[in-house]
């Protein structure tokens, strides 16, 4: 009941707990730490003009800090209360609130937190006055799932892993404010092991692999709703998925991923942007997917090549390869979300199908440094 309960939440179904009356340690039992590891990569939240609300990424990292030390998982709502509200004051950089209730509520709904000793169901994340009177009321003992917080307690790298996953939201906020905020609550060891330098800063690879995570399970949410319909325009045009072209531009960091590129141009567009087009490998009128891991960025003279050159063909059958690679090197596709992946063969046409002329490869270092040898230097061993 559990899983198929986060599984309807996931989908957007608003789902009631019927048993929210009983203590839920069988309910958090039953979340393994992966679907928490996907979902906190995912969070709902309010959004600000700087970002999306910091309740729930603080209210987490505290009690990330609680496993580390050992401190019991559950805590009176009274303790909670005065805890994360004092953070909420002290670090909140986004209009924040001491009110911890509503996160607590928001990620009780989702999964991600325990409660028990309460009767009734816990109220949804809205409403100042009723949220705020039930808590009062029932003063629940709440927390980590026990599997997160074993997990938590126990595993340095996990850890040090959602510590990054959880900082991605706070991009933007002074590293100083972030890093006092994990000093605070005890975890500013795993902001040095999960960051690059003494700044508190989040290193570029694990911001773009956790940003880029969030943007393809945001293609995945809405892919089967989307396929096949138009956009309606004086022709009839495929519907594509935003989130996946900026998935894409943000994976290349600014370079065409053609890995025998012969040198892109070093104008910029009028918005200061490279210039790229984001290219679907197999077009989706040819059942190719509109995702990430079958979409290129490529240069104006790559692009050309892959769309009108006479070696087209096997340069799309490479491309395919290359999206998946670059696409696996920053998101493994081990989450409970993921489509497992195949490369297709592109439909074959009246081109040629020779190699692609040999071009110099590009002098230009990857974005994402897991990705840069096969990837961008020639076939990966085993591929």
């Amino acid at each position: 009941m559990a899983t198929v309960g986060s599984l309807l939440r996931q989908l957007g179904f608003a789902v009631v707990d019927t048993r929210a009356g009983q203590d839920d340690g069988e309910r958090g039992a039953a979340l393994e730490y992966s679907a928490f590891e996907a979902a906190i990569a995912d969070l709902r939240m309010r959004s600000t003009r700087q970002g999306p609300a910091l309740y729930q990424p603080i209210l987490l990292l505290w009690a990330v800090g609680r496993a580390r030390r050992g401190d019991s998982r559950l805590d009176t709502w009274s303790t909670t209360e005065r805890e994360v509200g004092r953070l909420l004051s002290q670090h909140g950089a986004r209009g924040e609130r001491p009110r911890p209730d509503y996160p607590a509520a928001a990620l009780h709904r989702a999964g991600l937190w325990d409660m028990h000793d309460h009767r009734g169901p816990v109220p949804s994340a809205h409403g100042d006055n009723n949220i705020a009177r039930w808590f009062a009321t029932h003063q629940p003992r709440t927390g980590l799932p026990l599997p997160v917080y074993e997990r938590m307690r126990d595993s340095a790298s996990d850890r040090a892993r959602a510590v990054g996953t959880l900082l991605t939201y706070f991009d933007g906020v002074d590293p100083r404010a972030v890093r006092a905020l994990l000093v605070d609550v005890g975890l500013d060891e795993e902001a040095t092991h999960a960051s690059a330098g003494a700044n508190g800063e989040v290193p570029h690879a694990v911001r773009v692999a956790a940003q880029y995570d969030r943007l393809c399970r945001s293609v995945e949410r809405d892919e089967a709703a989307r396929r096949g319909r138009r956009v309606p325009r004086q022709s009839q045009r495929p519907l594509r998925s935003a989130p996946a072209r900026e998935a894409v531009l943000l994976r290349c960091g600014g370079r065409c991923e053609n890995p025998r590129c012969p040198g892109q141009p070093d104008d910029r567009t009028d918005a200061g942007q490279p210039i790229l087009e984001v290219d679907h490998v197999v077009e989706i009128t040819a059942d190719g997917r509109d995702h990430p891991s079958q979409m290129v960025a490529l240069c104006p003279n790559c692009h050309a090549v892959k769309t009108r050159g006479s070696t087209r063909e096997a340069f799309r059958v490479e491309l395919l390869k290359v999206a998946a690679r670059l696409h696996q090197a920053i998101r493994p596709e081990s989450g409970s979300g993921a489509r497992a992946e195949t490369v297709p063969t592109p439909a074959p046409t009246s081109a040629s199908a020779s190699t692609p002329a040999s071009t110099p490869r590009s002098a230009s270092t990857p974005a994402f440094p897991s990705a840069s040898a096969p990837e961008r230097g020639g076939t990966a061993p085993g591929a």
